[in-house]
């Protein structure tokens, strides 16, 4: 298990700019941006209890919160070699996650999501989480680019190309696909040390920070 330091995480959308014309910004940025890692596409399965009250929290804007997901990357479908169970907690603009490499699982129209939540049982004494009151509620895939600063303080992530399922504990089809080919997500992100300093990181964007889940779009898309 590996357990983040809570860090800021500032998040930026646009629709009206592209993902090239994103990148170029970053590119040009007097803070020397340099892509870091290869373009890859981040996969997730999230939880939820019955009433939803992760969903809601974020809608409401609780200052504290929490998302629980399975995280993987490469092929949405098929066999999942390492995937990790993530729980992210929130603290205002602060944020951490919890990071449990699980067991290989496949995923089809025919998997018991069931049988992957109870394997997950075994972990509820180390993260204080029930998951057998959880339920899946959100397939989510999206393509991500990675990007740090000369200083190696400031890292920024940019994702599009959205994808959203519904997902049931079984017999799922993942026949109806929702996407969201407009919407270009900017994250900007560094420790607290460096607070005083994001405002000059910032400056030289042409958005402004926004409040953006894609757990939340995602629902809303879905069951809209």
């Amino acid at each position: 298990m590996v357990t983040s330091d809570y860090r800021y995480e500032r998040k930026f959308v646009t629709s009206e700019l592209s993902k090239y014309h994103v990148e170029s910004i970053v590119k040009t940025h007097p803070a020397i941006f340099s892509e870091i890692y290869q373009l890859r596409n981040v996969n997730n399965i999230y939880f939820d209890s019955f009433r939803l009250v992760n969903y809601s929290d974020n809608v409401d804007g609780s200052s504290d919160r929490i998302k629980i997901r399975i995280r993987w990357y490469g092929e949405l479908f098929g066999k999942i070699n390492n995937p990790v169970l993530e729980i992210k907690e929130k603290k205002g603009m602060l944020g951490r996650k919890i990071s449990i490499p699980i067991s290989p699982f496949t995923l089809l129209n025919n998997t018991d999501i069931r049988d992957i939540i109870k394997s997950l049982d075994h972990f509820r004494d180390v993260v204080l989480i029930d998951f057998k009151s959880l339920i899946p509620t959100l397939l989510n895939r999206y393509s991500r680019k990675y990007y740090q600063s000369y200083d190696k303080n400031f890292r920024i992530t940019i994702d599009d190309k959205q994808e959203f399922y519904s997902i049931g504990t079984k017999n799922n089809l993942f026949l109806e696909k929702y996407r969201d080919d407009n919407s270009v997500i900017i994250e900007l992100k560094y420790d607290r040390d460096f607070e005083k300093r994001a405002n000059n990181i910032t400056s030289c964007f042409p958005f402004r920070v926004s409040k953006n889940s894609k757990y939340v779009n995602g629902l809303d898309k879905i069951y809209q």
